[in-house]
């Protein structure tokens, strides 16, 4: 452009131009206020600049208009960038306050840019139509162009004239003014930031002085004047000291009101004395009223009146606010000793003419703490609870909207705990002391006393949750603001109120988050609590530094995973959430920097492993270890690990073998040689991972093939079981080898085993001594009546015999009455194998020999063996009293209880027994629900019931007595049965001579 440019005084002051508008497109986007206006100017001036390029293009001549013209614009241009600069760079308060000028400055600047642009003479330049066209646009728009103060800003410039003219504006109304002002300009409402702010302000005031404008700076002092009333923007103030105590000074008696005071019509004193055009004085509202019932003469002279002339009395309204202002503040000065009375009553008049006092005007909330009443009504609040209620409303009054109230309250002598301890009062109490700490803590030094109060915070959280909605709100602001300090989180944390612990957790600084993990690491929680921090979004930023943050992050958020996942919803969220694979590669990490964290990854694969147990049925099953690979590598770190990480592992795969994922999991410890690995860990010197070892071999042995268990268990490890039964003081280890026991294959030789290491007796001294309240006494029991089974076998008398020398039969009819489910199935079983051999072990009835008269009485002879029997020596159930238990469990919903209940009874009419054997049965009724067998789902169950009533109802009283009972089941069984159990219905119908003999059709 300057190489273009015509040499003339007109191309030079267009380069000139152009330079200059370039400067204020830039430093527009800089200024402080009326950004949009100063975009618009931009905007206008960014057009100018091609018409300012096809002029120097043209090469134009010098000409007095144009030479004119240009001259015009570029003073104009220049004024705009002088405006520009100066809101880039001033105090954002003094532009604000002069915002009207601006946009006033802006749209004249504006307009006169316009017409220095339309006095180029255009005819006379041959400028292409398009620039003349773009001209004329440009200038048409410019002079319609309006620059206006934004409604905030007209607002807040309305407030503050409105309060200049008011003159006694409360400091709650400079506040608010306060807080519109800095958020229409942009700074934080923080104290320091607010004060610094109008400490340039005041400077912008002085170098206005220094311009010698005294227009606008008497303005801007009264501004300052109306601002200063706000905290912000000053420190507690000297003048209004020094004011209160000169007033002070005049005097300890009240005045009485001067004459002039009262208004002549309502003869009360004034408030707003206006002057008519008689020189007289009123109340307004008074005078007003007057003139509204259509008077026109004046009520003391009687002289007509002008009623639209009413005047302020400003003098006589000032005289009387400084004698309401003295008597106020004597009477403030009064109260003070009446509130150490020791009359309650007079107290608590007291303090209500005072909250009165307070409530009315700002400046008697000022007075009242020049007073100095603060440490006085501090005191107050050891004091009954009207009297605190009233204190609490106060000093709430005082607080609100000052801070100098504020640090004056908290530097009181045991201030905050005197408040604090009103939060766990009467519900009226607690809602007006969290109301005052709700205002104390908008300044830092209450908020770093009122969390340190012992009991604060825990007083809150439990606010939190309030009927009352406001206290609930009151307090959970409070919390918020107490949330600044890390350990007041942790409080909170520790009394349930987990929300912003959770905020700092996902989003604080790489510090704060491992604070926060750390409490959750060391925190002991319920389950409430657990669940609550999952529902929080606790989960994913622990696994985040699970997986990615340093040695010392990995391992607190493992803590704290394992910490979390041992309610079973959160360890079944966890691995749907795919939290398993992070866990499992800190595991098989053999070099990772710290054993720890492999400890406690274990620690919380197992509680997820327990968590897949609990599944509901109507639930998508949920699988720990989805890979073999996974399976195989986890089994196999028990041999690789020490004894924490052995000792989870082995619990692990305990509760997945009780999962829906048992027999998977069963199979694949199988095919690692897991009771290989288990049998040596019986052996173990650490009893924790012997005792876990013992439970999952015991799990394993429950339906594990033989072969797999004959292998592994021999003479030794027999020998080993039985020392831990004997030393072992964990009774669910004791009841998991008794499960061993009862598990293991019947061969005689592991059950010579057993007899030759003792068994027997051990396993009946815990069967006879179980303690009532062990938690696995039922367990206990079931596994040693299982245990008893194996050396009951019909086949060996001498095992039976050594059985029942230690008294064992009378111990299992009393568990069929007494026992679990499974207990009366095993105990059953026992009963029927020793029953099998009592007809051979019956005594023979010896024949009398001699004088019967001298003869020794006859021994009792059994009803169905028909020899003399005994428990110990026959095992006779009916010695053993044992019959009518056994009939009992016949009515229980097991399947499997019935049916060896039933084996039991049924040895009673083998054979020849039938007769005597059928007629016990009968006699302890018996027979009723061996016939409701017929309609059991149990194949097994129904196929004994029907074999032993085909042989029952060839006896004819028992078929004159139960058959028409028996008849339509055995009717359905012939139509619905299978093909053996058809035939077997029908040769009893015929029996009960529903069906002829002869019948062949089943």
């Amino acid at each position: 452009m300057a190489t273009s440019a015509s040499c003339g005084p007109a191309g030079e002051a267009v380069a000139q131009t152009v330079e200059v508008i370039l400067e204020i497109v830039l430093a527009a986007n800089d200024v402080l206020v009326k950004k949009e206006c100063f975009k618009e100017l931009a905007t206008y001036l960014e057009r100018i600049i091609p018409i300012l390029k096809e002029l120097n293009r043209k090469n134009v001549s010098d000409s007095e208009s144009l030479n004119n013209a240009i001259e015009i614009l570029n003073r104009e241009i220049r004024a705009a960038k002088q405006l520009t600069l100066e809101c880039s760079k001033r105090n954002k308060v003094y532009l604000l306050m002069n915002c009207r000028t601006i946009v006033k400055r802006l749209e004249d600047t504006v307009k006169e840019i316009s017409r220095a642009l339309d006095l180029i003479p255009l005819a006379s330049l041959d400028l292409t139509s398009g620039v003349s066209e773009e001209i004329g646009e440009l200038c048409d728009k410019m002079q319609r162009a309006e620059f206006r103060a934004a409604m905030a800003e007209e607002e807040i410039l309305e407030k503050i004239e409105s309060g200049i003219q008011e003159r006694n504006v409360d400091r709650s109304y400079a506040n608010n003014l306060l807080v519109l002002i800095a958020e229409a300009v942009g700074i934080s409402t923080e104290r320091s930031a607010l004060k610094k702010e109008f400490e340039e302000f005041k400077n912008e005031i002085e170098s206005t002085r220094l311009r010698k404008d005294e227009a606008e700076a008497i303005q801007m002092d009264q501004i300052m004047a109306l601002l200063e009333r706000a905290d912000a923007t000053s420190s507690p103030r000297e003048k209004e000291i020094k004011h209160f105590s000169k007033r002070k000074s005049l005097g300890s008696q009240p005045l009485e009101p001067l004459q002039s005071f009262y208004c002549p019509i309502t003869r009360d004193v004034m408030e707003d004395p206006v002057e008519t055009s008689s020189g007289q004085t009123f109340e307004r509202r008074a005078i007003e009223k007057w003139f509204a019932d259509g008077n026109k003469l004046c009520p003391l002279t009687m002289t007509s009146l002008n009623t639209s002339i009413l005047r302020p009395n400003k003098t006589l309204r000032q005289s009387i606010e400084e004698w309401k202002d003295r008597n106020t503040m004597i009477t403030i000065g009064s109260i003070k000793p009446k509130l150490n009375s020791e009359e309650e009553e007079e107290v608590l008049q007291s303090l209500e003419q005072l909250q009165e006092l307070c409530e009315q005007r700002d400046l008697h909330r000022e007075w009242v703490i020049l007073e100095d009443y603060v440490p006085t009504l501090i005191q107050l609040l050891a004091k009954n609870r009207e009297i605190r209620n009233c204190a609490l409303v106060i000093l709430c009054i005082l607080a609100k909207d000052s801070d100098d109230a504020k640090e004056r309250i908290v530097k009181a002598d045991n201030a905050i705990e005197s408040i604090v301890r009103s939060l766990g009062r009467r519900v009226g109490e607690r809602k007006l002391a969290v109301e005052l700490l709700l205002e104390l803590s908008k300044c830092h030094l209450a908020r770093d006393c009122i969390g340190n109060v012992q009991g604060c915070i825990l007083l809150l959280v439990t606010m939190s949750t309030s009927d009352d909605s406001q206290a609930a709100r009151d307090a959970q602001a409070l919390l918020e603001n107490l949330s600044f300090s890390d350990q007041n989180i942790i409080q909170m944390a520790k009394a349930n109120y987990f929300r912003h612990l959770l905020q700092r957790l996902s989003t604080g600084p790489e510090d704060v988050k491992l604070t926060m993990a750390t409490t959750l690491a060391e925190m002991e929680l319920t389950d409430h609590n657990k669940e609550s921090l999952f529902e929080g979004g606790v989960l994913g930023p622990l696994l985040h530094f699970v997986s990615h943050g340093d040695t010392h992050m990995k391992n607190v958020a493992a803590k704290a995973l394992r910490n979390l996942s041992s309610l079973p919803k959160n360890g079944l969220q966890m691995i749907k959430e795919a939290a398993v694979r992070p866990l499992l590669d800190s595991l098989f990490n053999h070099s990772a920097p710290s054993s720890s964290l492999r400890e406690y990854a274990a620690g919380t694969i197992m509680h997820l492993a327990v968590s897949t147990v609990s599944q509901e049925s109507s639930q998508i099953p949920v699988s720990l270890l989805e890979s073999d690979e996974d399976i195989l590598m986890l089994f196999s770190l028990i041999n690789l690990t020490g004894p924490e990480i052995q000792q989870s592992i082995i619990q692990t795969f305990q509760a997945l073998c009780q999962s829906p994922s048992a027999p998977i999991i069963k199979t694949k410890l199988s095919q690692c040689a897991a009771v290989r690995v288990l049998v040596q860990l019986c052996e173990h010197d650490d009893l924790c991972v012997r005792a876990n070892a013992v439970k999952l071999f015991c799990c394993l042995s429950e339906g594990s093939d033989e072969v797999t268990l004959v292998e592994h268990v021999n003479q030794k490890c027999i020998e080993t079981l039985l020392k831990i039964i004997k030393s072992s003081k964990d009774e669910e280890e004791i009841a998991s080898v008794m499960g061993i026991v009862s598990n293991l294959p019947e061969l005689t030789q592991i059950t010579q085993w057993l007899l030759d290491a003792g068994a027997l007796p051990i396993i009946f001294s815990h069967l006879h001594n179980g303690k009532q309240n062990n938690p696995y006494k039922n367990q206990l029991i079931e596994n040693a009546v299982g245990a008893i089974c194996r050396f009951i076998v019909p086949t060996n008398l001498e095992w039976q015999k050594s059985a029942a020398g230690t008294g064992i039969i009378p111990l299992l009819v009393q568990l069929l009455e007494s026992g679990t489910t499974l207990t009366k199935k095993r105990a059953a079983i026992s009963l029927c194998r020793f029953s099998e051999n009592s007809l051979v072990l019956s005594r023979l009835i010896p024949k009398r020999k001699g004088f019967l008269c001298f003869s020794a009485p006859p021994e009792t002879v059994c009803p169905v063996h028909g020899g003399i029997c005994s428990i110990e020596s026959s095992f006779c159930l009916i010695e053993a009293d044992a019959v009518r238990p056994l009939v009992r469990i016949l009515g229980e919903h097991d399947p499997g209880a019935c049916e060896a209940s039933l084996d039991a009874l049924l040895t009673l009419i083998e054979g020849e027994r039938l007769q005597s054997g059928s007629k016990v049965l009968g006699e302890a009724n018996a027979i009723p629900p061996i016939i409701k067998f017929l309609g059991s789902p149990s194949p097994s169950l129904q196929e004994k019931a029907i074999h032993a009533l085909e042989r029952i109802f060839r006896l004819v009283d028992f078929k004159m007595k139960y058959g028409a009972l028996a008849q339509m089941p055995l009717v359905d069984l012939t139509q619905r049965g299978s093909g053996s159990v058809k035939s077997l219905a029908a040769r009893i119908l015929a029996h009960l001579n529903v069906l002829h003999d002869q019948s062949s059709y089943f």
